[in-house]
């Protein structure tokens, strides 16, 4: 084939590539069907679709095809970056964690909001140093909101974190209703695990400090650090305790809210924000169709309980935030058609339909939206602080019952052993 030839060719695969990633990005996985959407909002948002640079040569980089690769770049000095680490439904799968997402700052801040089951996973494939990542705050204490606390407790405490982690959390309607309650029985319930770590590892990185606010108190704050204030505001979920939370950074705002029916908090308190997060749960039909739920579960479940996605649309139609994220459903082929056909009748602005590993980078001139590519078999990474070692604060939980009947390995492991204390200077 001639040069030219072989160029054109070239040219043509990489159209062609282009574009079908383009349609998988823009509707047909549902990823942001909306991003056409986004570049039409007053130039408000930017659609991150195409290239930054065209291809010039077949044997040379494609530039910024639309995706993060964690650890690949510095945020900028007034830059939010929002990552989307569980946006679905209690009965987490291996698509879509259970809710958590994760804000990151240009000054180097991190902080997680709620923890559901799975989204440990996803966390860990950002390859953070654990150390980083011990700032949470619940929305509230159902499971697909808390659920991933045990593995992000023992995990990073295992694996290289070297301080307690922190928690802020709602008061509930009774004591045994709110966040330290459900912290310190945690830790009960889990002393098996607590006890037998403790008596191998460093104590400190083991330890859960608590922070526990008024949930019926009204864009309260609840964090004002490093020129960084997270404010709450009451949700109406379930029962009472339920809170949502605004983050203000650089005159930036970025609403999450928890899981809620409408309120008048959250249309009062979200009002102008550069980011507002809110759930849109599946339609009566979808629950009762595909989650197997009774009718008379799914259109309290889905009306009441939670926020169908015409009030999803209502809501944002009513706050104009820059970026509008809809979550909390199974964002797949069942469902999203429906989801936005819904949302669509009550809003046309700025939307994201949210699913796992989703990035939002945010400055005041523009909002991205972008896949992350990311390891299924990250290993942690280390931080600016070694890792401890074992204080020996509590006994060996090993009973001599249970030495009695060790079987003596050290012929085969001795060598091992030996290199590797000489290697690191331990006697």
């Amino acid at each position: 084939m001639k040069p030219r030839s072989m160029l054109k060719g070239a040219f043509l695969v990489l159209v062609a590539a282009a574009i079908f990633a383009l349609g998988q990005y823009a509707g047909m996985t549902g990823r942001t069907v909306q991003l056409t959407n986004v570049a039409d909002a007053a130039g408000q948002a930017a659609a991150p679709q195409r290239a930054a640079a065209p291809v010039t040569s077949p044997t040379g980089t494609a530039p910024d095809r639309y995706l993060y690769y964690p650890g690949t770049e510095e945020l900028g000095s007034e830059e939010i970056r929002l990552i989307a680490l569980g946006t679905g439904m209690p009965l987490a799968r291996r698509s879509q964690a259970a809710t958590c997402w994760l804000v990151e700052l240009g000054n180097g801040d991190k902080f997680l909001f709620d923890i559901g089951t799975g989204a440990n996973a996803n966390l860990s494939g950002l390859m953070i140093p654990f150390d980083f990542t011990k700032k949470i705050f619940l929305t509230h204490l159902h499971t697909d909101h808390w659920g991933d606390l045990p593995g992000l407790w023992a995990g990073g405490w295992t694996a290289g974190r070297t301080s307690a982690l922190e928690i802020w959390g709602p008061t509930g309607a009774t004591e045994d209703m709110g966040t330290k309650y459900a912290v310190e029985h945690f830790l009960k319930a889990y002393n098996w695990d607590n006890m037998t770590r403790l008596a191998n590892l460093a104590s400190a990185p083991g330890k859960i400090i608590v922070h526990e606010f008024d949930y019926k108190g009204e864009n309260q704050v609840v964090y004002d650090e490093n020129g960084v204030a997270i404010r709450s505001f009451p949700a109406i979920h379930a029962g009472d305790g339920a809170v949502s939370f605004a983050l203000y950074w650089k005159g930036m705002k970025v609403v999450i809210g928890g899981d809620s029916m409408p309120n008048t908090w959250y249309t009062r308190y979200a009002l102008d924000a550069d980011v507002a997060i809110h759930e849109a749960f599946l339609t009566p039909e979808l629950l009762w169709k595909l989650y197997n739920q009774a009718p008379e579960t799914a259109i309290g479940v889905g009306t009441y309980v939670h926020t169908p996605p015409q009030a999803f649309g209502k809501i944002m139609s009513t706050i104009k935030p820059r970026m509008a994220i809809a979550y909390h459903f199974f964002n797949e082929a069942d469902t999203r058609s429906q989801m936005q056909k819904y949302i669509r009748e009550t809003y046309d602005g700025p939307l994201t339909l949210a699913e796992d590993n989703l990035v939002w980078n945010i400055t005041k001139d523009a909002i991205h939206v972008r896949n992350i590519i990311s390891p299924d078999e990250a290993w942690s990474v280390a931080g600016p602080t070694a890792p401890l070692p074992p204080d020996r604060t509590v006994p060996d939980q090993l009973s001599k019952w249970s030495l009695d009947h060790r079987w003596d390995i050290s012929d085969v492991s001795a060598k091992m052993v030996q290199e590797f204390k000489a290697k690191h200077n331990m006697q």
